[in-house]
């Protein structure tokens, strides 16, 4: 169980630089946490006049939050943040897509793991 517990932190704290050939990446904190946890999502973006859309969406088996943030192409902030509330316990695969004109994408994928509160289930 520690084991995977620390190669799942190893997973979740490689969150990428934007380097010029990314247009966007993620990270999302803290990447374990316990129940009712708030996650903090920021997705970082290259600023570009294409850029129409950012989606982010966590989901486990018996959770599902999505949030679509509009987009003004060059204008718009670099790094966008939201912040899931009370999210109960489970393994979260947590996505950002970017959405440009002509329905190209960029994707980008992470990984939350929420424990069980003491004395929970």
């Amino acid at each position: 169980m520690v084991k995977s517990a620390l190669v799942l932190v190893f997973l979740l704290s490689v969150a990428g630089v934007l380097n010029g050939s990314e247009t966007l990446s993620m990270k999302v904190t803290p990447p374990i946490s316990l129940e009712p946890a708030a996650l903090t999502v920021s997705v970082t973006i290259e600023r570009d006049a294409d850029n129409r859309a950012l989606q982010i969406v966590a989901e486990s088996p018996d959770y599902y939050r999505s949030s679509q943030i509009p987009l003004d192409g060059q204008n718009a902030p670099r790094v966008n943040v939201i912040q899931l509330k009370s999210v109960p316990a489970g393994l979260y695969e947590v996505t950002g897509v970017l959405v440009r004109t002509q329905g190209r994408r960029s994707v980008v994928q992470r990984v939350a793991q929420v424990q069980p509160a003491v004395g929970g289930r």
